[in-house]
């Protein structure tokens, strides 16, 4: 997937009615933090936001161009109005591409397991796995493919199969799923 793009102009002024002006011109006011807790107010085309955000993770890198000066992004937070189905304000999390972030995953699960298929039970045993890596090597998602796995087999962290420049927080031996057997009758 290639890296997504967002415009964004720097907000001169701040405050109700401000802000009321530039939700009625079509943009969503939001801030930009960085690693140093520094703080931008700007604001983002809806538009052009909503293609962003309807297609992303939390752990989606974007380039955040603020007038001409373009930074790696993550779209932090976001405050969704559910009465008009609009977004009132984001958060975007600037970061340098030089410390590792921490980052928690819920594992995604591909296939249907061999011992399934022989009658067996599928057990979740763990629901995330946590890793640390510099922002443009984190994943999208973890995907964990459990069709090899038979009855009295384990998928376990390390079965995974992450890039090497992605470090397991979770020890390597915890156990993600089993097979169980099938009841007897």
């Amino acid at each position: 997937m290639a890296q997504l793009t967002l415009a964004a102009k720097v907000r001169k002024e701040t405050g109700k009615k401000a802000v009321k002006a530039t939700r009625a011109a079509g943009k969503i006011p939001a801030v930009v933090y960085n690693e140093k807790g520094e703080s931008t107010a700007i604001e983002v085309d809806i538009v052009e936001f909503n293609k962003v955000w309807r297609s992303i993770t939390k752990t989606t890198l974007i380039t955040l161009d603020v007038e001409g000066k373009a930074c790696d992004a993550f779209i932090s937070d976001v405050d969704y109005d559910i009465m008009t189905d609009t977004v009132v304000h984001a958060d975007f999390f600037a970061v340098s591409n030089t410390k590792k972030l921490v980052r928690s995953y819920k594992i995604q699960y591909t296939g249907t397991a061999a011992g399934v298929l022989k009658g067996g039970f599928m057990v979740k045993h763990v629901p995330e796995v946590q890793i640390r890596a510099l922002p443009k090597d984190l994943p999208v998602r973890i995907v964990a493919d459990v069709s090899k796995v038979n009855i009295g087999d384990l998928l376990t962290v390390k079965d995974l199969g992450l890039a090497d420049s992605i470090e397991l927080l979770t020890p390597g031996d915890t156990v993600l799923v089993t097979i169980a057997p099938p009841r007897a009758k």
